[in-house]
């Protein structure tokens, strides 16, 4: 079974967490009710096979860049725990688990699935031609609730409160990832890998990354505002803004904000919208 440990940690399983909840509030949005049991199975297929596409290419991708990088050399594909095959094998077999739940889900949604790999092939290719990669990811990821959305709604009425929640993991996303890039500022100098960290130092990115969070809660407040009601609600808004706040304060402490936080972050988003679409 070591082989098995070795591609749950390859594929970094505990990441879903971080996505999975943004589907399904896209989802509520959409029609106002949680979604059947078949469309949860899929979507949760749909979101888990297409996070573990994203990865994998990511990791191919920077395979020169991981090699040179002393934090990123035990990395699988670098230390040789996994062969360049057996990465593109399960590549292909999440591809193929992706479309195959897409196809399910709707027509609409399989005539929409190259979208977000576009989204996946393009993303590890913006820290080589500018330091606003992190905004790349942020709307990468802002195609998440979309998705939701139109797995269980094979139109675009209604979308614009999907929009804004997309909006807001932009800049929920793009203030994080300028966070994690701090990692990495002097590594990315010298290397001529574009990030905020790198061209500006840490301080000024660190500033521009708490205004994002600032802007992402905006957007929150917005949402709620126009769609959303009720008093568990406006406690679950007030967390959110405490969680971004820590995030950005905890800067310095990466994997903290990383797993804990962005994982916390997202189910209070559902449980928001989730609460908020009944008045509670």
């Amino acid at each position: 079974m070591t082989f098995l440990k070795t591609y749950a940690d390859f594929i970094k399983v505990e990441h879903t967490l971080f996505s999975l909840p943004l589907f399904f509030a896209g989802a509520l949005l959409a029609q106002h009710k949680w979604p059947t049991l078949k469309e949860t199975f899929l979507i949760f297929l749909a979101g888990a096979s297409a996070r573990i596409v994203a990865l994998v290419l990511n990791r191919i991708i920077d395979r020169p860049i991981d090699a040179k990088n002393p934090r990123t050399q035990d990395r699988h594909l670098i230390s040789g725990k996994m062969k360049l095959w057996e990465a593109w094998l399960l590549a292909t077999l999440a591809l193929l688990l992706y479309l195959y739940a897409a196809w399910l889900l709707s027509d609409l949604c399989l005539k929409l699935s190259w979208i977000p790999l576009l989204g996946f092939f393009a993303y590890p290719y913006f820290k080589r031609l500018t330091k606003w990669t992190h905004v790349g990811l942020g709307l990468v990821w802002s195609l998440i609730p979309l998705a939701g959305f139109f797995a269980v709604k094979s139109s675009f009425d209604g979308i614009f409160p999907v929009v804004l929640l997309s909006l807001f993991s932009v800049f929920w996303l793009a203030g994080f990832d300028i966070i994690y890039a701090t990692m990495d500022e002097e590594f990315d100098r010298e290397m001529g890998v574009y990030s905020l960290p790198a061209a500006w130092g840490i301080p000024r990115a660190l500033r521009l990354a708490g205004w994002f969070h600032l802007l992402a809660f905006v957007l929150i407040v917005f949402l709620y505002a126009t769609f959303l009601s009720g008093p568990i609600t406006v406690m679950l808004m007030g967390l959110l803004g405490v969680l971004l706040l820590v995030e950005y304060r905890m800067s310095n402490n990466v994997n903290f904000s990383f797993f804990q936080v962005n994982t916390i972050i997202g189910f209070v988003v559902l449980l928001m919208v989730l609460s908020g679409i009944k008045g509670l």
